[in-house]
């Protein structure tokens, strides 16, 4: 090489540094490059293909003539993994062609037939920096034979010159990109999270989108929990206006393909794509190029977002980064706005029950200060909402400290407690209520809650039938014993006939009735007041139950039924009161026959307990049976089962003999099982001392007449 020439390359060295180094612009850097090598070197037309550091394309120059041309992705994968470029790709080795229709690396296409084009001559080199394989450069001249070694020395010594200005402009553009992306995704992320609103949060979706990629329309579908379709929400842009409504059959087109494979994709040509499906063209709208990306929420796709045709023609490299990123803020936001929402229709369904409630409610702090309350509660205390704030809950009612605890403690430890109580109104009345309190969260803080029932209209009721009561004790039942007492004589004076005798019983047993009805209101009374059961004896239990089998042997032959005794071994005596406990068994008797079938089955049995102190006694049906629900409370006064063809009744009857049986010391329960049966079961306690005598019957009444005085009863 002489001096002369080498002083030349130099200059152009210098020239061409010069002109690709005042340029940071990867797409400018590249334009410059590729000028220079077809100005110093030759050719007709030239490509530059910029790869990472992974060897994967990532931009390219193609210049015809004087004139860019357009490329695509799948262009450049076939440019850096076939033909004369992909051989310096793998080899690392700069190329020179003659003659392209004489070397196998040359690629040949279309235009290569020699009717067209035909063979060519090609230069190849690789672009290295900072033993960083930077890209590839290709020059083609339309001439076989045009490019000699002295070109392709040309070439690498501008390649080597120009690598590194490749180099820092695609760091420099990757560096921006990243910034793009990032910056994209903060003002998406700010924008996104400043409301909970979901058409709120649905616009910011789309107007973050149609900012951050440039394109036309946006469109935004999620999954229909019901069908898995991909309903479409919302939509912004040209043409949007049909949009929302659409509905995309799950797993189908590509929008159920990036939610089944979970990542987004760019169709850069729509008009190319083979797997779109009519729903994927959102009712018609016109579309050029096409990205979908998934919108997560907690690790699962719950839709799509869509954005269509790019303002600038093409979608950039980081389109779908930044979508990707878009759809996980995006899911995020949307699934915190569907739980705000819930939260408020919760708040307002709970509001409503609060305000609409029949019974008056109020919220206090735990020092007992009011903090909220609904209109029944203004309503029944005669004060205003705002009066009843500035008050305290033991200003409205007496607090049941045994039931709330000293301060409370017991709602903090227990949750829950309830008693009855006066509701103090303002005008001085007092309204009896029964007080529900139980410990709830209000306003992020702990409150306790108070309901408070009116039960003026059960106190006056309970009032009415305690007046009823204490008529049926003082008006009924002196005449009562006077038609008895008449009933015994007339027994002795009429004559003896059939007829006669039989209407005597059926008044005798009428009569016998009203009088342990009477008698079982009365021992109601006396029971509930705390009074105890003083007239008590050993009984045999066997004969006390073949006592009241007796008196309803009548009944269970008009209903056909069968009624077994199993109460027929030995066994200890018990300490009871024989009326009051033979009311019991006839009780529990006739309710198994009110409640058994015609032609139905009914049991009576008893048998030691396993500790030899009580004996356990039970009564078993094969009627309709009691739902869990009403066992506790058919023990209760004036309580009858609920539903259709139930019979009726007085409802004493049960509780009655729950008192009863509590007043011996004993226990009374209930197993049953709907349409299949009832067994009610009681224990009674064992005599701890025996006594001789006999049962003495009398119209309505059974007593224990001893054979001798006894000294005063032992105590149990």
């Amino acid at each position: 090489m002489t001096q002369d020439h080498s002083r030349a390359l130099l200059e152009l060295l210098v020239k061409v540094s010069r002109e690709v180094a005042t340029a940071l612009d990867l797409r400018t850097v590249l334009q410059r490059v590729l000028f220079a090598c077809l100005q110093y070197v030759g050719g007709e037309r030239g490509s530059i293909v910029v790869m990472d550091d992974l060897g994967k394309p990532v931009d390219a120059t193609i210049v015809y003539g004087r004139q860019f041309h357009d490329h695509t992705t799948q262009q450049l994968r076939e440019t850096v993994e076939r033909g004369l470029a992909g051989w310096v790709v793998q080899n690392r080795k700069a190329a020179l062609v003659p003659d392209t229709s004489r070397d196998e690396r040359w690629l040949r296409r279309a235009d290569d037939a020699n009717e067209k084009s035909g063979a060519k001559s090609a230069i190849c080199v690789p672009l290295m920096a900072r033993d960083r394989f930077v890209g590839v450069l290709t020059l083609v001249h339309s001439v076989p034979y045009s490019f000699n070694e002295e070109h392709l020395e040309l070439m690498q010594a501008i390649s080597d010159q120009a690598s590194v200005a490749v180099l820092n402009a695609r760091l420099y553009s990757e560096t921006q990109r990243t910034a793009r992306v990032m910056s994209a995704l903060a003002e998406g992320a700010a924008a996104l999270h400043s409301s909970l609103e979901m058409q709120d949060v649905l616009r910011r979706i789309l107007h973050q989108t149609m900012q951050a990629l440039q394109v036309e329309t946006v469109a935004l579908a999620l999954i229909d929990p019901v069908s898995n379709d991909l309903i479409v929400k919302a939509a912004a842009g040209n043409n949007s206006g049909g949009i929302p409504g659409v509905r995309i059959p799950a797993g189908q087109g590509l929008a159920g393909r990036v939610v089944s494979e979970q990542h987004g994709l760019v169709v850069p040509a729509v008009n190319l794509e083979t797997g779109m499906i009519e729903a994927d063209r959102l009712n018609g709208v016109v579309m050029r190029s096409l990205a979908v990306a998934p919108v997560q929420a907690q690790g699962r796709v719950i839709g799509v977002l869509e954005a269509i045709n790019p303002i600038s023609g093409s979608f950039d490299p980081d389109a779908l980064v930044v979508m990707t990123g878009l759809g996980n803020i995006a899911g995020s936001t949307l699934a915190n706005s569907q739980l705000f929402e819930q939260l408020q229709d919760a708040h307002k369904h709970y509001r409503e029950l609060f305000e609409d409630s029949v019974d008056p409610i109020l919220i206090t702090d735990w020092e007992g200060r009011v903090l909220e309350v609904n209109r029944r509660a203004a309503a029944l205390s005669q004060y205003s909402a705002r009066e009843l704030r500035a008050m305290s809950i033991e200003q409205l009612h007496e607090v049941n400290w045994a039931k709330a605890g000293l301060n409370f403690e017991m709602l903090r430890n227990d949750g829950t407690c309830g008693y009855e109580s006066g509701l103090l109104c303002n005008e001085g009345g007092v309204v009896p209520i029964e007080v529900y309190a139980r410990r709830v969260e209000f306003n992020n803080a702990e409150a306790i809650q108070w309901i408070m029932r009116d039960i003026t209209e059960r106190k006056e009721l309970d009032a009415l039938r305690d007046d009823m009561t204490s008529m049926i004790f003082h008006d009924l039942r002196s005449p009562l014993g006077n038609i008895v007492s008449s009933l015994e004589m007339m027994s002795g004076l009429l004559p003896a006939d059939e007829t006669l005798n039989s209407m005597l019983n059926i008044a005798k047993n009428s009569t016998g009735r009203i009088q342990r009805l009477v008698n079982s209101l009365l021992d109601i009374n006396r029971l509930e007041t705390g009074q105890e059961i003083v007239d008590q004896n050993s009984i045999d239990p066997v004969a006390l139950v073949r006592e009241a089998i007796r008196d309803v042997e009548p009944s269970v032959v008009a209903r056909q039924q069968v009624l077994t005794n199993r109460a027929t071994s030995v066994l200890p005596l018990v300490w009871v009161d024989v009326d009051m406990i033979y009311r019991v068994f006839i009780n529990l008797l006739e309710n198994a026959i009110k409640f058994t079938p015609v032609t139905g089955r009914i049991d009576i049995g008893a048998q030691t307990a396993p500790d030899g102190m009580f004996v356990n006694f039970w009564v078993r049906d094969n009627g309709p049976g009691i739902p869990p629900s009403e066992r506790e409370r058919i023990f209760e006064k004036f309580t009858r089962l609920r539903g259709r063809n139930r019979p009726g009744g007085l409802g004493v009857g049960l509780a009655f003999c729950r008192l009863a049986v509590y007043g011996h010391g004993g226990k009374i329960w209930i197993e049953s099982e709907v349409d299949k049966g009832t067994t009610f079961w009681l224990s009674l306690p064992v005599a701890t001392r025996k006594a001789t005598g006999t049962l003495k019957r009398q119209t309505g009444r059974l007593t224990f007449k001893p054979d001798k005085i006894q000294p005063n009863k032992d105590k149990q």
